[in-house]
């Protein structure tokens, strides 16, 4: 049997709603041999203030060795890399990778509040991680910040917000609108803007949700999907996952990875 194999370089999330196990549960959703190469631990509770544990380079490194020489690779995709150290050695990495098909998510705010990209980290994830990138995946919020800018508040802003990201030299850029603007993305190729509708899901329930969509981006192109093919699919898999979200009682609950396949008939019934 073939299949396609996918690595998530990201840090873990304890509660299984994001980062590392978010994009496990996607790439198995979506048919891809997933595989990870940890950078850190994030977990948030009530004993440790901290809840935030750095791997190091060296484990980094062997973890990304240890899937592409065993397994092999046909998409990459990073989420959490926090420091400047952890980016300069992925983009080397990457820069070498026997795979092309690049997603970069510029994870910066976790969900419950945790910062995941140290700020004097940014300039060198736009220096050397952008350029090599097939696409980068930032929310309004990471955007703004990448950009030096107080907010996006339209999508008049984000287009241009999306052409200035672009100059930073990834192929393609994707700006997630989220609640903020009505569930619209942008998605910018260097010639224009393709917008990107969804039905807004009224819920707090999104846990995941960004880590989610960019993964599923990943799994189509480690397919051989174009990139609006891959883009398209995402944002369907992520609305239905934000769409059938779980709420366990206790603050931000997690989108459902198995919402598409178990509910938008993607699946052969039995």
């Amino acid at each position: 049997m073939s299949i396609k194999r996918v690595l998530s370089i990201a840090g873990s999330a304890a509660q299984g709603s994001a980062g590392i196990q978010a994009d496990l549960k996607t790439f198995q959703e979506r048919d891809v041999y997933g595989m990870a190469a940890i950078t850190a631990i994030v977990a948030n509770n009530s004993i440790t203030e901290k809840g935030v544990f750095i791997h190091s380079s060296q484990e980094i490194e062997a973890q990304y060795y240890a899937a592409i020489e065993h397994v092999g690779v046909d998409a990459i995709k990073t989420g959490m890399l926090f420091s400047e150290e952890i980016i300069e050695l992925v983009s080397d990495l990457l820069r070498n990778a026997p795979t092309k098909n690049i997603v970069v998510d510029p994870v910066m705010i976790g969900k419950m509040g945790s910062q995941l990209l140290k700020d004097d980290a940014i300039e060198v994830m736009k220096e050397k991680l952008f350029p090599i990138a097939t696409v980068i995946t930032p929310n309004l919020h990471e955007a703004a910040r990448i950009l030096n800018q107080e907010s996006l508040i339209s999508i008049a802003e984000m287009k241009r917000a999306a052409q200035e990201l672009y100059e930073l030299g990834p192929k393609y850029v994707l700006i997630k609108g989220g609640a903020t603007l009505n569930a619209t993305d942008v998605l910018y190729d260097g010639k224009s803007c393709l917008e990107l509708h969804a039905d807004l899901v009224d819920t707090i329930h999104t846990s995941g949700a960004g880590c989610s969509y960019s993964a599923a981006i990943t799994a189509e192109l480690a397919k051989g999907k174009s990139i609006h093919e891959s883009v398209e699919i995402g944002k369907k898999f992520v609305t239905m996952a934000i769409k059938y979200s779980l709420s366990f009682d206790r603050g931000i609950g997690s989108t459902y990875h198995a919402a598409l396949g178990k509910f938008g008939g993607e699946r052969q019934k039995k």
